[in-house]
């Protein structure tokens, strides 16, 4: 698509709406009343034919409870349009439950459907030449996937996100799906037993949303908050809230204002508001997943994010949310003292934060901040900023002789030692680890390394909350160490380094490692090192061969054929 370097004003273009900068191909002159039958078939008026068209992609499915309630929103992101003078045009679709998926081989279609996502909502508006797009999605995937076709397509966008499930309860306590897969492991480790594990499986999910904690779809709201395009306090809105059907409706308005001011995605999707999306991130103990969406999506807008930069941004940024796994609240807490406009005012204050940079609203950040009470009376879901949780991020990336190209771990909510060293057992997919920790195979002080899960060689890069939850059950999250060039879910949380890159299937330094070796990690100098000479290095990958792949054809096949490095956000084009 070719970018806009200038806005292009609002007002009539040779008769015709404004904000109609591309449907007119579809709708003007004797040539296109094939056309315009068509789209009388499905009720529209002359009135309708003529106003700008604007795309509303949908994610509402059965498939995961996170999408289940975002039909309801749709007709009111469509309600918005017309009554600000747009014809909206719904469209479905795919989403994957993570959730449901996980632990099976079916986990390793969950990133790929990030790109048969983005694919999807380009080839559609593309091919009916809409003016605008409004997306909204729930599940992990479908939010960096639409904000990806956003930044691709750059036609006025904007981004509405499916909200949060609410908390759960059982025995008195707050629940919600991480407690259950930690339960897992309890049962597991005989600290529970089948009635309380039934117990907390029944009422841990009450109802449509994503799922409750600082996990990568919330993570990927806040983002989208923080880059700007979508409303501000939209990101933490429960699915069941009516609140959340009046921002969508916003969302519906807004859009048509964004086409009669000629705003587009690559306005708004500058480098400082990545840099802004990062410091959100950090700063509320965001998913590792951000290191593989947000390069993807700044990638579809020409921007370079490396994994370094996410470090860097990382190091200069006080943690002050307090949120699950790592912390105590979920995002139905945040949502209760401000959400993320608080969240965004205390960071943007202390100077954190570019303020002059353009949003959905048609204003910039500070904008739509400047009434953003900064010290409500609650300061323990979100804290000051001089009184952080910790002095840096949640995030922070290795490197060394194990991860050239980086990898990620998560330290938001843990104490870990500044060093780590531990014999390690190797094992080839999450299956075997399963097995292993069924049969209490895992001890403290393990180091613990899963391979060929990476993009190309899982293929997809499989979350492993199963294996996680399972750990943390059994006692062992901050205990044992586990690596993986795979990737973790935003429920995972404990001592787990994910995205080691180059992957095992390319022939990765992870690929020569070897039961009873020793791997260190280094936290004082961010290192991750496997305790071979060189030599010995060069010499076990020398006789390393690559595995065959293990899907010749289909959507899988694809991707191990496309897909690039997760360091660079594992994107396929």
């Amino acid at each position: 698509m070719a970018t806009h370097s200038t806005r292009r004003a609002g007002g009539k273009r040779n008769g015709r709406a404004a904000g109609k900068w591309r449907s007119w191909e579809t709708t003007e002159g004797v040539i296109r009343a094939p056309h315009r039958s068509m789209m009388r078939a499905m009720g529209m008026s002359d009135a309708d034919i003529d106003a700008p068209f604007v795309g509303v992609a949908s994610t509402h499915n059965e498939v995961t409870p996170c999408n289940a309630g975002i039909k309801p929103l749709v007709d009111e992101i469509k309600v918005g349009v017309r009554a600000t003078g747009g014809s909206p045009f719904e469209f479905g679709t795919i989403t994957v439950s993570d959730a449901i998926s996980m632990g099976t081989e079916g986990m390793r279609g969950s990133l790929i459907s990030r790109e048969i996502i983005a694919d999807s909502i380009e080839t559609v508006c593309f091919a009916e030449r809409y003016d605008g797009l409004v997306a909204a999605a729930g599940c992990d995937k479908s939010l960096p996937g639409a904000m990806m076709a956003m930044a691709r397509l750059d036609i006025p966008s904007v981004f509405v996100y499916g909200g949060s499930i609410l908390p759960g309860h059982w025995k008195g306590e707050d629940i919600q799906i991480q407690t259950v897969f930690e339960a897992v492991g309890q049962i597991q480790a005989g600290q529970i037993d089948e009635e309380e594990l039934y117990g907390i499986e029944a009422n841990a999910c009450p109802g449509p949303g994503s799922c409750g904690g600082m996990f990568t779809a919330n993570t990927m709201s806040s983002i989208g908050e923080a880059l700007g395009l979508s409303l501000p306090g939209a990101a933490s809105e429960p699915n069941v809230d009516q609140r959340k059907r009046a921002s969508s409706r916003a969302a519906g308005a807004a859009v048509m204002n964004l086409l009669r001011e000629g705003i587009y995605p690559r306005h708004i999707l500058s480098r400082e508001a990545f840099e802004n999306a990062v410091t959100l991130v950090v700063a509320m103990g965001g998913s590792t997943n951000t290191a593989l969406h947000l390069p993807a999506i700044a990638h579809e807008a020409g921007i370079d994010l490396t994994l370094d930069d996410i470090h860097a941004i990382s190091m200069r940024t006080p943690l002050i949310a307090d949120m699950k796994p790592g912390g105590k609240y979920v995002m139905f807490d945040l949502d209760r003292v401000g959400g993320v406009p608080l969240v965004s005012k205390r960071l943007l204050d202390a100077g954190l934060l570019h303020g002059d940079c353009m949003t959905v609203t048609g204003k910039t950040m500070a904008e739509n901040l400047a009434n953003v009470d900064p010290n409500p009376d609650e300061n323990d879901v979100v804290r000051l900023v001089e009184d952080p949780l910790s002095e840096s991020g949640g995030l922070v990336v290795l490197h060394g002789n194990l991860a050239p190209d980086g990898c990620v771990l998560k330290v938001a909510g843990h104490q870990f030692g500044a060093r780590f060293s531990g014999p390690v057992k190797v094992f080839d997919q999450e299956e075997e680890v399963m097995a292993a920790l069924q049969r209490r195979e895992i001890e403290a002080g393990d180091v613990v390394v899963i391979r060929y899960e990476g993009p190309k060689g899982g293929p997809g890069m499989r979350e492993m909350l199963a294996v996680t939850g399972a750990l943390v059950g059994q006692g062992l999250g901050e205990k044992v160490y586990l690596i993986t060039d795979g990737r973790f879910s935003g429920g995972s949380h404990g001592s787990i380094i994910g995205h080691v890159g180059p992957e095992a299937a390319v022939g990765g330094p992870i690929a020569a490692v070897q039961d009873g070796d020793t791997i260190e990690i280094n936290l004082d100098d961010f290192e991750l090192n496997l305790k071979v000479s060189d030599e010995e290095m060069q010499d076990r990958l020398s006789n390393w061969h690559p595995k065959p792949p293990p899907y010749t054809r289909g959507s899988l096949s694809k991707y191990i054929k496309l897909v690039g490095p997760a360091s660079s956000g594992a994107v396929t084009g």
